[in-house]
């Protein structure tokens, strides 16, 4: 991996380790459902704003065909802004701070914020992908992944990765 490269990690996931209990519904007691810590390197220059989708790239759909299911969505992440703290989700600051344009976006399960897995079978993939935005997101107040790979189309100028099984 060349060292300039956009990159997304996660102190608390190896790229293509396991997702910790604590970020799945499998967890105990406070230690459930939270949101994992995120961190991204060499945002491509004319950036102006990021945008994060996780989703099990693995859930089946009882009629057939594997059909991605949305986790998080996060929209509006400044560019200066350096990742998201574990526990981030639901506890963003409005209106101040480095994380007061941030908005999130209502996941599978039909709410705003991060949703945990809890699965039938493990195995799965959870795809982190953050995308570098030439321009901010301007989705209203109901963010979902397909409004925003919408409004994104044209405007990416890169994309980031990170796998974790569950």
């Amino acid at each position: 991996m060349a060292s300039d490269e956009f990159r997304l990690v996660s102190p608390g996931i190896d790229h293509e380790g396991r997702l910790p209990r604590k970020y799945t519904k499998e967890g105990q007691g406070t230690q459930k459902n939270i949101s994992p810590p995120l961190e991204w390197y060499n945002v491509p220059k004319g950036t102006k704003s990021l945008a994060l989708v996780v989703q099990d790239i693995d859930a089946p759909d009882p009629s057939g065909p594997l059909v991605p299911w949305v986790t998080w969505v996060v929209v509006n992440i400044p560019p200066e802004c350096k990742g998201l703290p574990e526990g981030f989700s639901g506890k963003q600051e409005e209106g101040k701070g480095e994380y007061g344009e941030i908005q999130e976006g209502v996941n599978d399960s039909k709410v705003p914020g991060w949703r945990a897995p809890q699965l039938p079978t493990h195995g799965h993939r959870f795809e982190f992908k953050l995308y570098a935005l030439d321009d901010d997101v301007k989705l209203g107040n109901k963010v979902t992944k397909d409004k925003l790979l919408d409004a994104i189309e044209g405007h990416v100028l890169g994309e980031a990765v990170l796998i974790a099984y569950f």
